[in-house]
């Protein structure tokens, strides 16, 4: 064999061996890659559907972290209740196999001090429901919720909730008397409907447009971004303003918390608390327009009679503050902080 030939086999060969490792170690790469990428993700699990606040909040969160995350980690939001409703998700948080949710009512089911929040008519607007987030629900709250293994990093808004239903308008309490309503998880809620004359009933989220459609419900109560954003305006007859309940939303972490890095925390934690007054002025703009949209869609509107359902709230007031520890300070200092408003 010419000395050629033998040069041109070795280089054949060469090229071949340097081929298969350059191959090799692109698999390498790209296997680490996908494990780091999986090792990583957040997830952010929410009940709201798709335009709702919660999935609009939730988005702008992830996207401002994920800005400043880099290649760190990654949120991915998982909404529509994908990864469970409300209560499961508060167990898969404490199992630590969700990372982060978005509750609001359900939180009572932690801790009855969070129940302050069932109080009609307690928060006047969204300028006071900023002043009880930084004075009540961060320094005051947030422990409670740490002790039962919960992290609040952000308060967040679910909304003032109205009423709709298919039997009549409602102005007064007692046009609430005997009507079926769906009610999220919370005993003060259905307290304070039963207190109304309604026959209350918790149900998850997603469970109730085929409620009300068959009429297992007459009607149910929700911000008008979750009332619109389910469809339920399609199955329900009347909307009736009665803005009874304000509800913040907590992000929230679980047991996974203690597994991510330090500067991943920092980061989270402080988008959490920047994106509050975006997401306050997101739900003033949203109300505003879905209101329209309510119309448009064909049900009927009316405005209620506030000091009437006010008065006939009195003894779910007075129920809270002895029965819950804390309760009377909570209802105080939070009524004090709307002093200024």
């Amino acid at each position: 064999m010419s000395f050629a030939k033998i040069s041109l086999s070795k280089t054949s060969l060469a090229k071949g061996s340097l081929a298969k490792a350059l191959l090799t170690a692109a698999a390498v790469t790209l296997l680490s890659a996908a494990t780091a990428a999986a090792q990583t993700e957040i997830k952010l699990g929410h009940v709201g559907a798709p335009g709702s606040l919660f999935a609009q909040s939730a988005e702008l969160f992830a996207a401002k972290a994920n800005a400043k995350l880099g290649d760190k980690a990654k949120v991915v939001v998982y909404g529509s209740s994908q990864l469970g409703g409300d209560s499961e998700m508060l167990k898969k948080l404490k199992l630590g196999t969700i990372d982060l949710a978005l509750p609001s009512t359900v939180m009572t089911s932690v801790a009855p001090e969070f129940g302050v929040f069932e109080m009609p008519y307690l928060v006047q607007n969204r300028e006071h429901a900023a002043r009880i987030a930084k004075s009540v629900i961060h320094p005051i709250l947030g422990p409670i919720a740490e002790k039962h293994g919960y992290r609040i990093l952000g308060v967040w808004e679910n909304g003032y909730r109205q009423i709709t239903n298919n039997k009549r308008p409602i102005v007064k309490p007692s046009d609430l008397e005997g009507i079926k309503l769906r009610t999220p998880k919370g005993v003060w809620r259905v307290k304070m409907f039963k207190a109304y004359g309604a026959n209350p009933s918790p149900m998850a989220l997603n469970e109730v447009f085929v409620a009300l459609q068959t009429g297992v419900m007459d009607g149910q109560e929700n911000p008008l971004t979750q009332t619109y954003s389910q469809k339920f305006q399609e199955v329900q007859k009347y909307l009736s303003m009665s803005g009874h309940v304000y509800t913040p939303a907590y992000l929230t972490a679980g047991a996974s918390w203690s597994r991510l890095s330090p500067d991943v925390q920092k980061i989270l934690s402080e988008t959490a608390v920047a994106v509050e007054p975006d997401i306050l002025k997101l739900a003033a703009k949203l109300d505003n327009d879905l209101l329209e949209k309510m119309k448009a869609s064909g049900i009927k509107v009316n405005e209620v009679d506030k000091p009437a359902f006010i008065a006939a709230s009195k003894g779910v007031y007075d129920e809270f503050s002895k029965e819950v520890p804390m309760g009377k300070e909570l209802i105080d200092k939070s009524l004090s902080l709307a002093k200024s408003s």
